[in-house]
């Protein structure tokens, strides 16, 4: 029984698709900053957004991350407006992201059993934490439109920290905030090398979902436990055998 549940999210409690190549995301975009007053083509419009954001990936200070550098994205928006003479704060910023994700996304919703997986957790004394390589602006008002905001003791995303899983900084990020004891830790994920190899250099145990966006597993999988169905019904029987759930066949 561990004390500490540190979680990957999309692709481990989120299922989600995106698709930032479509046509139509970057025309509304364009029409979207157009009507701020920052004229482009959807063409321009997305070679400054891949340009900006290697500029953002530059611009992180080398004492922030070890391996893997992670921008905050909100300075891309915005700069693409000021680069075309017109202020934007970030609250202005936030917005033109979260439409930008929004006009990318095709579904997000959650797995069947996340919500049974953390009344489990909380009801043998557990904590739940969050650890994803993701953006602020994007992930938490998907998360609370989800309804897991708060079952979390502490939502980390790698754009406050500037560094990415598998970087080892940003498991220590977590671990140190909160005082946590790796021994007592178990880290959920679905991709072999972020999360269960990140997570074993870090000192942590893990528990391996194999789901329906999980990267192709490359060489040894280092995970202690390995849920091959990606059923997180199944992760809940491993975790917490003495816990009766039954999957609902409706999800």
């Amino acid at each position: 029984m561990y004390k500490n549940y540190i979680f990957d999210l999309y692709g481990t409690l989120v299922d989600i698709h995106t698709n930032e190549q479509k046509h139509s995301l970057w025309k509304n975009m364009a029409m979207l900053y157009s009507m701020s007053g920052a004229v482009y083509t959807p063409t321009e419009l997305k070679k400054s957004y891949y340009r900006l954001l290697k500029e953002q990936i530059a611009l992180v200070p080398k004492e922030r991350y070890t391996t893997h550098p992670e921008p905050q994205i909100r300075y891309v928006f915005q700069q693409m407006m000021t680069e075309k003479g017109v202020p934007c704060d970030e609250t202005t910023a936030d917005m033109l992201g979260r439409t930008f994700r929004a006009l990318s996304l095709q579904y997000v919703r959650l797995y069947p059993g996340v919500h049974e997986l953390f009344e489990a957790i909380h009801a043998h004394g557990g904590k739940a934490y969050l650890l994803s390589n993701a953006q602020r602006i994007f992930t938490e008002p998907e998360i609370r439109m989800l309804g897991i905001y708060d079952a979390f003791e502490d939502v980390m995303i790698s754009s406050d920290e500037g560094c990415a899983k598998p970087d080892r900084r940003f498991y220590e990020c977590l671990l140190k905030k909160h005082r946590l004891k790796p021994e007592e830790s178990i880290m959920i994920g679905n991709d072999c090398t972020t999360d269960i190899w990140g997570a074993h250099q870090a000192g942590l145990s893990s528990l391996y979902l194999h789901t329906n966006i999980s990267p192709e597993i490359k060489g040894e999988l280092l995970a202690d436990y390995a849920i091959m169905s990606g059923s997180i019904f199944e992760a809940i029987a491993v975790l917490f055998p003495d816990t009766a759930v039954l999957p609902d066949t409706n999800a």
